[in-house]
């Protein structure tokens, strides 16, 4: 991941400065989402760039130690080992970015990546997810438990009730506390946008976020009825932009929630890309939060190898 992020004093004044310009946001997103895909080795190439920034994720309440297992073996062969050959990328040692599981499985994924002889990060969703609606104390200490777990990424939600009461100085105090919780894990910041009401408040939630002391921001938990758009997209990576500008920090986003498509995943490498540039496309500031996605790009892969699509038992770990 990239150095981290120490935040700074909360500056409300910046806050309280923030207006978006919701016609243009719109526009800027439908500009994207009309981009021409790209085609043949070089799509083949930018899928590959994309399964290194997966977040392989499962956070089901059917969760077993044996799911927790197969997806930290599909984290690390995510596709098929004579696809990679076939394209002469056996040894570029690609891997998904992260796997992350709930608090309660961390030891599970550790011990499995451990037995792999991998070192792939284990993330960990904590403080209440998705609803971040318990208690302040034990939405610390779970954060504290996954990171004694093993845990070397944090997934934390934010309280949204602060947020849309405009209690940006008790957000700030309550992610510094996560912060300090993490210890030496990175920390990424979940806004839940689709709760937030406004572009306005996702602008200013991420801008909180970041002076918190935030490594990464990150759409939504994947549970909410809007998750991962890129009008929200791009008033959050211009808020990393302008945060970047002023303090020279750079912090990484997450897009999360209904990404499952290969055709999304180039178009959000696209945006990001365009936004914030080519330095920002890599695991270290760019993640994608999925489940399903590498399903799809292997099968693109598998397409552009063999000429044909997949079949189902063609992909059994898919």
């Amino acid at each position: 991941m990239s150095a981290r992020n120490p935040g700074m004093e909360l500056d409300l004044a910046w806050v309280s400065r923030v207006r978006v310009n919701q016609p243009a946001v719109l526009r800027r997103a439908q500009q994207v989402q009309t981009r021409r895909a790209v085609k043949k080795e070089w799509q083949a190439a930018w899928l590959l760039k994309a399964v290194t920034c997966i977040d392989l994720t499962t956070l089901s309440g059917d969760d077993t130690p044996s799911n927790v297992r197969r997806l930290c073996f599909k984290a690390k062969h995510p596709i098929r080992d004579d696809l990679m050959e076939s394209m002469g990328m056996q040894d570029k040692g690609i891997t998904s970015a992260a796997v992350c599981v709930y608090p309660s499985r961390v030891c599970d994924a550790v011990k499995a990546l451990k037995a792999a002889k991998c070192n792939i990060p284990v993330a960990s969703v904590a403080t209440g997810f998705p609803a971040g609606q318990t208690l302040l104390k034990t939405r610390l200490e779970e954060v504290r438990l996954a990171v004694e777990d093993g845990a070397s990424e944090i997934d934390i939600v934010i309280n949204r009730t602060l947020a849309l009461t405009a209690q940006w100085e008790a957000l700030y105090d309550e992610i510094r506390q996560f912060r300090e919780a993490c210890g030496e894990a990175h920390m990424k910041t979940i806004l839940a946008v689709g709760e937030l009401g406004s572009f306005s408040n996702i602008y200013k939630a991420s801008l909180v976020a970041m002076m918190a002391g935030s490594d990464f921001i990150k759409t939504s938990t994947g549970k909410e009825g809007v998750n991962a758009t890129f009008p929200v997209a791009i008033v959050m990576v211009r808020a990393i932009r302008e945060y970047f500008w002023k303090t020279g920090v750079k912090v990484g986003f997450k897009p999360a929630g209904g990404i499952s498509s290969a055709k999304d995943s180039l178009l959000w490498l696209s945006l990001i890309k365009e936004e914030l540039g080519e330095e920002w496309l890599s695991p270290a500031l760019f993640r994608l939060g999925a489940s399903s996605l590498l399903s799809d790009i292997e099968r693109q892969i598998f397409h552009y190898v063999t000429g044909r699509y997949a079949a189902y038992h063609d992909l059994p770990m898919a």
